[in-house]
């Protein structure tokens, strides 16, 4: 069992897995506070606690003298998203109009944040990371106001090559290379790879923030099929590969965004050795790597790299504080050329924000954060995934991810995405279109939720209004 501040969500989590499971069905009684205590070995009021969250969330119902019933009507395992066709015909991304719309919930505290994938602050270490930015600011303030070398602050780049080696990956500081965010590392790698024209494999849907990319850099993209429950499919790259000359792929194998999904180790292995016959170059998201539910990190595709070829972008927006913009690339056989890219479009990325994170990855905090932050966003999503459940139309579908922070959902095929997009902006909610996840008329019907923050009674009540505009555009 965890710690007892979270020993209740273990008993929660268990009884949900049992409604999913069909172990329990709607109307079916809960084990009494005294036997699940028994049996579980926690006391009657942690119990007491979980059911009370259940009954919150609307998995359950009080009944007085008579025990916690499993709510009539509750559907507890909605059924997942279809998956696309991929048709492989390369297509200019023109999405960047309904992107930058949806850009303009950043940051904004008058919207509910279900369409920007960002992690509420009481998930993230913001104190912490503030008085070690004040004490170093305060000790060595020059020091805070110089550059840091182009490549990125010395201990900064150790602690990473730290991390990345814990992760499975031996790496030395050297190979690394500090951005602004994983977003300059995308673009670095994207820049150093290709030209204007050149064909760039993706995953579809794939997150906007590429397509826009690659809009702005003049390329056309590739589209293959991610599957929720397995994402890329090694032999959609072979075919891919062998009909048109790629360039370079960018994927989000570990919990791509929007739909979730994590791409098997073994499948990993295979798309590396496919793209190394050939000499293809792979651009490899890993920002929410991180945020896995399961015991085990699941490996990037850069451990399966022996030739230099995968390009691995990521950074701690997700889950540290996304206004430090602290990301970096490790760019394989690719170092000098991204060096100069980065050297000539912002010289080097802030310095007290580098030093800041470096002396808490030094101090050997983010390991314990994460924990902390892994069972939050989970929680988070189970809520989500109850409400969801509970508002929305019947015939919706949605995805169950094992990490990440997003939600993926198909509405009806009647439902607009764009239009259902407007409208819950009109009454100040966010939601991300399905179709600015595609360079092809696909996803229309769909939308993406973030889950990064804890469910209060405004994003609870958000919830469903966002079911009632589905229902309503169904009909």
């Amino acid at each position: 069992m965890p710690s007892e501040q979270f020993r209740y969500v273990a008993v929660e989590k268990q009884v949900m897995e049992q409604i999913e499971h069909g172990v329990l069905r709607p109307g079916d009684k809960l084990p009494s506070l005294r036997k699940q205590s028994s049996r579980l070995r926690v006391s009657l009021a942690t119990v007491n606690q979980a059911y009370l969250e259940l009954e919150r969330k609307g998995v359950v119902e009080a009944r007085p003298k008579s025990g916690f019933f499993v709510r009539p009507g509750f559907r507890g395992n909605l059924e997942p998203p279809c998956r696309t066709h991929s048709d492989l015909v390369p297509t200019s991304a023109t999405r960047g109009e309904l992107i930058r719309t949806v850009f303009k919930g950043v940051g904004r505290e008058d919207i509910l944040p279900f369409g920007v994938a960002t992690i509420g602050q009481e998930l993230l270490p913001i104190k912490a990371l503030s008085r070690i930015l004040i004490s170093m600011v305060r000790e060595k303030p020059m020091a805070a106001a110089q550059y840091e070398p182009i490549e990125g602050d010395p201990e900064l780049r150790r602690q990473i090559a730290l991390r990345v080696t814990e992760d499975g990956v031996p790496s030395r500081p050297e190979e690394v290379i500090v951005t602004s965010g994983c977003q300059e590392a995308l673009n670095i790698a994207l820049r150093v790879l290709t030209r204007p024209g050149d064909i760039v494999l993706i995953a579809a849907p794939a997150y906007y923030c590429f397509l826009h990319l690659l809009e702005n850099l003049g390329l056309r993209a590739v589209e293959i099929s991610s599957c929720p429950e397995n994402g890329i499919n090694p032999e959609d790259v072979r075919r891919a590969v062998t009909l048109h000359d790629v360039k370079a792929c960018i994927f989000n194998p570990n919990f791509n965004n929007p739909d979730g999904s994590l791409t098997p180790d073994e499948a990993k292995k295979e798309i590396v050795s496919i793209l190394s016959k050939k000499d293809i170059p792979l651009i490899e998201d890993e920002v929410y790597a991180d945020i896995h539910f399961g015991p085990v990190r699941p490996l990037s595709c850069r451990a399966f790299d022996s030739k230099g070829l995968v390009l691995q972008c990521s950074s701690f927006s997700k889950t540290l504080a996304a206004g430090y913009r602290v990301g970096w690339i490790m760019p394989g056989r690719y170092f000098t050329k991204a060096f100069e890219v980065k050297a000539t479009t912002n010289i080097c990325s802030a310095t007290p924000t580098q030093r800041a994170v470096a002396e808490y990855l030094r101090a050997g905090l983010y390991q314990r954060h994460l924990k902390r932050l892994r069972g939050g966003i989970e929680e988070q999503m189970r809520h989500m995934l109850c409400l969801i459940a509970r508002y929305f139309p019947k015939s919706t579908r949605v995805t169950r991810p094992i990490g990440g922070a997003v939600l993926w959902l198909e509405l009806a095929s009647s439902v607009d995405s764009v239009k259902y997009f407007y409208r819950a902006l009109e009454m100040g909610i966010g939601v991300a279109p399905g179709v600015v996840f595609s360079s092809q008329d696909k996803f229309s019907n769909y939308i993406r939720l973030s889950c990064g923050h804890a469910v209060s009674q405004d994003l609870e009540a958000g919830i469903q209004v966002l079911g009632e505009l589905a229902r309503s555009m169904a009909t």
